[in-house]
C-alpha cells in the first residue's frame, strides 16, 4: 500500500471522539472512508463515507464491514459499558480473510487484551495507539462553566499531559495510509502537563471571564463518581489515576509531531475549537 495510494479504510467508533476526525482527515487525504456505526441514520457522517451498520462486540454484525477494506481503524472496547472486547480472535481472522492489510488499535487499557493478542498474532501491519487523557474530557465541566462560571473537582496537584482528540486521530491516519508504523505502540500526549486548576484558568483566559476552581473532597468526588453510577472498580480506578497515575500520564512525549511532522495541540486550542460548549 503505498503512501499516494487512495486507500479504502474502515474507521470503528465512527461518530466517537476519535473517530469523527479521523473520518474527516481520511477523506480530506483523499481516501474512501466506511464508518461502521450502530446506527447509520443518526451518525451524521459527511458526504461520501459509506456508513454500515454493526458492533465490534458482535462479530455476526461485522460480516460485510471488512469486504474490500485495505486497513482499518479498530478500538479495543465495545457494548454498552465500554468493557474490553472479547471477540478479538474472530474479529481478527474476519478481517485476514476479508484481505485487510493493515490495522491501528485505540487501546483503552493498560493491559494487553484479547483484541490486543488477535492483533499481535494476526500477521496484519498493526500500531497500537495509547494516548493518556483525552481533551474531551473537560466537557463534563461545560454545564457548570456555562452556568455557574465554577469547576467543582478534587485532586487539584493530578498532573496530566492530556491530548487533543484529533491528535490521536491524525496518528490514526498516518499509521493507517503511510508505511513506516507497522509494530509501533505510541503513547500519545499533548504539549503540556496541567492540573485541574491550570486547566481551569486556561478556560477562563480563552472565554475572556473569570472561571472559578472549587476543589472537592475526596469523599465528595467518590459520591459524585457513585451518583453517576460508576461501579466500584471505576471509582478504584478513577482514584488510581488520580493519586498514583503511571508516569506516561503526565509526562510529555514528542510522538505526535515525530509521526504526522505537526506539533500537539495545546489545551487552549482546543478550548477554542469547542468555546460554544462552555458558553463561549
Amino acid at each position: 500500500m503505498a503512501n499516494d495510494k487512495s486507500l479504502n479504510v474502515l474507521v470503528c467508533g465512527a461518530t466517537g471522539n476519535v473517530g469523527r476526525p479521523l473520518v474527516d482527515q481520511l477523506l480530506a487525504a483523499g481516501h474512501q472512508v466506511r464508518a461502521l456505526t450502530r446506527n447509520p441514520d443518526r451518525a451524521n457522517l459527511p458526504a461520501g463515507v459509506e456508513a454500515v451498520a454493526g458492533n465490534l462486540a458482535d462479530t455476526a454484525s461485522l460480516s460485510s464491514a471488512f469486504t474490500g477494506v485495505d486497513a482499518a481503524h479498530l478500538i479495543g472496547f465495545g457494548g454498552d459499558d465500554y468493557s474490553p472486547l472479547s471477540n478479538g480472535a474472530e474479529i481478527m481472522d474476519l478481517a485476514r480473510k476479508s484481505g485487510v492489510r493493515r490495522v491501528t488499535v485505540l487501546k483503552g487499557e493498560v493491559e494487553r487484551t484479547a483484541l490486543d493478542e488477535a492483533v499481535l498474532a494476526s500477521g496484519l501491519e498493526w500500531t497500537f495507539l495509547a494516548p493518556v487523557e483525552f481533551m474531551s474530557n473537560a466537557l463534563e465541566w461545560a454545564e457548570s462553566v456555562r452556568d455557574e462560571g465554577v469547576v467543582r473537582e478534587a485532586f487539584a496537584e493530578a498532573r496530566s499531559a492530556m491530548i487533543h482528540d484529533g491528535d490521536i486521530a491524525a496518528v490514526a491516519a498516518t499509521a493507517l495510509t503511510h508505511e513506516g508504523h507497522a509494530g509501533e505502540e505510541y503513547w500519545l500526549t499533548g504539549p503540556e502537563v496541567l492540573t485541574p486548576p491550570e486547566k481551569v484558568r486556561v478556560i477562563g483566559e480563552v472565554l475572556g471571564r473569570e472561571v472559578r476552581y472549587v476543589e472537592l473532597s475526596r469523599d465528595e468526588i467518590v459520591a459524585r463518581w457513585r451518583a453517576q453510577g460508576f461501579s466500584d472498580e471505576d471509582v478504584e480506578f478513577f482514584l488510581m489515576m488520580r493519586t498514583n497515575p503511571p508516569e506516561a500520564g503526565y509526562t510529555v512525549l514528542p510522538t505526535v509531531e515525530e509521526v504526522t511532522g505537526r506539533p500537539a495541540r495545546t489545551f487552549a486550542q482546543w478550548v477554542r475549537e469547542n468555546a460554544t460548549a462552555f458558553g463561549g
